[in-house]
């Protein structure tokens, strides 16, 4: 008769990441006192949109794309308060955890992904002095931000038709051509993080 395993053969699943800062961010009770901003910054930095199928010499990152959504917000609503400019250049920073979902792939895992994404977004949310739950106008504006820039990094990077982003995505966010070639070449990962870090202090700070 083969023994059973015993209890102490099963183990707990682990359901936190150790962080570079040393921080230990459990995924199903995410607390503010485990966030920290340079965590976020080095991890959306090395994180790919578009399951990295953009073009350029390196990967166009959340980072990146989260600057983007944030200058198309100041574009749409140029007099929104500034915590608002906030919550749009961390509107995606759960990724630093559990990645950048596609889409499609979102509407396959369903309610679960959506749960742990929510708890994350709160938890960053309070660390950082914002409300857990935005209002409904704001988290429309950012949606509406988040958009526009996906219309211009599907059109100018991902490979999609003008007429098949503007079926998915909405319209042109119509950004400055200086702005536009800026945030829509791909930074090095080093770049990246550098630059969201500074913008984060910049509007922290404002």
């Amino acid at each position: 008769m083969t023994a059973g395993k015993s209890s102490g053969d099963q183990a707990t699943p682990r359901v936190w990441q150790r962080m570079l800062s040393g921080r230990r961010l459990n995924l199903i009770e995410p607390s503010p006192l485990d966030i920290e901003i340079a965590d976020i910054a080095h991890g959306l930095a090395r994180v790919a949109r578009w399951n990295g199928q953009t073009t350029g010499p390196h990967i166009f990152s959340v980072a990146q794309h989260t600057l983007l959504v944030e200058a198309v917000m100041r574009e749409q609503t140029p007099r929104v308060d500034v915590s608002w400019r906030l919550a749009a250049l961390l509107h995606d920073a759960p990724e630093y955890v559990i990645g950048d979902m596609i889409s499609p792939f979102k509407a396959v895992l369903g309610e679960d992904y959506k749960a742990v994404e929510k708890r994350l977004l709160s938890a960053i949310h309070i660390r950082f002095g914002l409300p857990p739950v935005l209002a409904d106008n704001i988290t429309q504006a950012i949606k509406a931000a988040d958009k526009g820039a996906a219309y211009l990094e599907a059109t100018e990077l991902a490979g999609f038709a003008q007429a098949e982003a503007k079926r998915l995505f909405g319209r042109d966010p119509g950004l400055s051509t200086a702005t536009r070639e800026d945030y829509l070449t791909p930074w090095s990962a080093a770049k990246a993080e550098k630059r969201f870090l500074a913008r984060f202090k910049a509007l922290a700070a404002a």
